[in-house]
């Protein structure tokens, strides 16, 4: 049985990973390479309110900065953040594998591929560009996940990460191929594929509903994902349908990672490191871990963006390698303990 929260304690924790994100958020629209004093930007953030009016001593550009690039911004690495994290969240509870990830079982990369083909082949359609990354996503899990069952359950947790981990190079494989048939766009994919979070209004407005809905999908399932870890027969006995839970949930995730990847391109490790994270602090239920999950992951690509745009001010980071220094160490300390478990 997976620990379970308190429920008088679910309220408190949830309340301190808000804050969390909304200093973060304050932090992430604080900081940056332009030279604006951090009091003007509270006054600038107090004029914003309906009904106020200060004057922030603000340049008309720097307003627009704010308002324009920093504001949506951190707004959408929130948005992405709490979408990947919580994806990895469900797919953790669907396949009780603490290694499943969006980016390590090929959903990443699967609509990595589909969204690259649109950029490729249909320029300019950026309204397809959700749905492919969707399709993509749902082909990635799918190609892992039938792999990993070839090897039957002999192979231990890692197996579905292995599979996972050989869909992901054989999509990159493809992805790559297909970008070498418009080099003129190169850049642009490239820069995706590093990760970018630098969307402005826009951007927040198109991944909007499939986030969404994504969200309040996962958050409904976390009970049933509780029962789903006791095991399908005694799920089955208390009355939860698990072939129905598990598409349910495996449509929200890739929904999210799907919406997620079409406005960020793809950023590793955020769906393994925040959930486990999560875990060690609040304990296993899925009650508490995808909403903690959610908010939890905001603030963490938060933090990771304003790394990416400060460490080397003027120059920006792609904010991918930040997450990747942080996480790839955290996944092979748990693939470590999880070794260990299985032994």
């Amino acid at each position: 049985m997976k620990p379970r929260v308190p429920a008088r304690a679910r309220p408190l924790w949830v309340a301190a990973a808000l804050a969390v994100l909304a200093i973060s958020m304050i932090a992430g629209l604080l900081g940056g390479a332009a030279g604006i004093s951090p009091w003007q930007v509270v006054l600038q953030a107090v004029d914003w309110l309906p009904g106020v009016h200060v004057d922030s001593g603000l340049a008309p550009i720097e307003r627009d900065l704010l308002w324009q690039i920093r504001l949506p911004g951190v707004l959408v690495a929130a948005t992405v953040g709490g979408l990947l994290a919580i994806a990895g969240g469900g797919y953790q509870g669907v396949f009780r594998n603490p290694l499943a990830d969006p980016y390590l079982l090929g959903a990443a990369s699967g609509a990595g591929l589909t969204v690259t083909m649109v950029i490729v082949f249909l320029p300019g359609s950026a309204a397809s560009v959700p749905v492919a990354a969707f399709v993509g996503a749902v082909g990635g899990v799918f190609l892992a996940y039938a792999l990993g069952n070839t090897a039957g359950r002999s192979g231990g947790t890692a197996t579905l990460v292995l599979a996972g981990v050989a869909v992901t190079s054989f999509l990159t494989a493809i992805q790559t191929f297909v970008q070498q048939l418009k080099v003129e766009e190169l850049r642009r994919i490239y820069s995706w594929i590093l990760g970018d979070v630098s969307g402005g209004w826009d951007q927040l407005a198109l991944v909007a509903p499939y986030a969404l809905v994504s969200t309040v999908l996962l958050l409904l399932h976390g009970r049933m994902l509780d029962v789903l870890s006791v095991g399908d027969e005694e799920a089955t006995a208390l009355g939860v349908r698990a072939a129905r839970v598990r598409l349910a949930v495996l449509f929200g995730a890739s929904l999210a990672t799907a919406a997620a990847v079409a406005v960020s391109g793809l950023i590793a490790f955020v769906g393994i490191v925040v959930p486990h994270v999560v875990r060690r602090l609040a304990g296993g239920s899925y009650r508490i871990v995808l909403p903690l999950s959610l908010i939890g992951g905001g603030a963490f690509l938060v933090l990771a963006d304003l790394i990416a745009r400060t460490v080397m001010a003027p120059a920006e980071l792609p904010i991918g390698v930040v997450t990747a220094f942080v996480g790839a160490p955290f996944f092979v300390g748990v693939l470590r303990m999880t070794r260990r478990a299985e032994m």
